[in-house]
């Protein structure tokens, strides 16, 4: 006997197919009685399907307009675990961003109200993957809406905040900001907010909020430097204050083909010199590590400049020599 799930969509499958079945019919396609057949569609109206009896010698049901399209089961974390899906898409760069949309709007036309409010109530920022590292932190679906919900509401929003390792703290105040985007970058999301107690842009990690009811007043929106958040979010993962560039730019040569450094770039700019040779431009957030990250393509290097990664690459020579010495005897 099928399930309970798999005998809903039937039923929502063969109402959508004509817009009056007779119960007695319903009950023969699926294999059930009658009885059954009122308390799955008493089921699919909790579930916010606008389904009707119908009077006559035979009675049966009627599924109403709006829900044309293929029926679509979905529960809370579904319709947020789609939402997040299709209008990630959009960054993906393989050319399926209408494509995503014209879906989302798709399925949005055949969610119950109540599925179609919460799918709307979740907006974000995705920004493309770039060179750097991810992670991944799962973050409560109900806390991803709670923000969102107080982005766009413009509602100053209350949380407790875990650091690194701790759990959040429920006794001290609340942090306090006028929340302006919800972001998702490298398989983390991220809150980008203007701190009330700090004065300043900050960017908190979603997997770390509690968001406190209620939401604070609402607050004028601002505008976060540069006007560009995907940018903004970009330039404080390098560490830069400013635009987004690291903070510690560099060129040098390589004594290797631009073939054998092209693989393991990165966001670097590569340049063939030639034979054995190549040109390679790159940044880190300090000029020590990005001399460490050089030294990783195992080969001869020519500093072209500036003169901070000169002194950079002596000063981690000089750190290497004293790790690499033997330990001297207690004398």
């Amino acid at each position: 006997m099928p399930s309970t799930a798999s005998r809903l969509l039937d039923l929502l499958s063969l109402l959508q197919s004509r817009r009056d079945r007779p119960g007695t019919l319903l009950a023969e396609r699926l294999g059930v009685s009658r009885r059954t057949v009122r308390r799955d569609v008493d089921r699919l109206r909790e579930m916010g399907y606008n389904i009707h009896a119908t009077m006559g010698p035979e009675g049966g049901y009627r599924l109403e307009a709006g829900n044309e399209l293929p029926p679509l089961l979905f529960d809370d974390d579904q319709a947020i675990a789609l939402a997040v899906a299709l209008q990630a898409a959009a960054t993906t760069g393989v050319g399926i961003e209408e494509a995503a949309t014209r879906a989302l709007t798709t399925v949005r036309q055949v969610l119950p109200t109540r599925l179609r409010h919460r799918l709307d109530g979740l907006t974000f920022t995705a920004i493309p993957p770039g060179s750097g590292t991810t992670a991944s932190d799962s973050v409560p679906p109900a806390t991803l809406v709670a923000i969102s919900a107080a982005v766009r509401a413009r509602e100053v929003l209350r949380f407790d905040y875990a650091s690194r390792h701790r759990t959040a703290d429920t006794t001290s105040p609340p942090h306090r900001v006028e929340p302006h985007h919800l972001v998702t970058a490298r398989g983390r999301w991220y809150l980008v907010a203007w701190d009330l107690e700090r004065t300043d842009w900050r960017i908190f990690r979603a997997d770390r909020i509690t968001p406190r009811i209620p939401t604070g007043p609402r607050f004028a929106p601002r505008e976060v430097p540069g006007g560009d958040v995907a940018q903004f979010v970009s330039a404080r993962f390098k560490g830069s204050e400013g635009t987004d560039r690291w903070p510690c730019h560099g060129k040098v040569v390589l004594h290797r083909p631009a073939g054998e450094i092209l693989p393991f770039a990165g966001d670097a700019v590569v340049e063939d010199l030639g034979p054995g040779k190549c040109g390679l431009e790159a940044g880190s957030w300090s000029w020590v590590a990005l001399a460490a990250t050089l030294n990783r393509f195992d080969t001869d290097i020519d500093v072209v400049g500036p003169p901070e990664l000169t002194h950079a690459f002596a000063l981690l020579a000089a750190r290497n020599a004293a790790t690499a010495a033997p330990e001297r005897s207690p004398g």
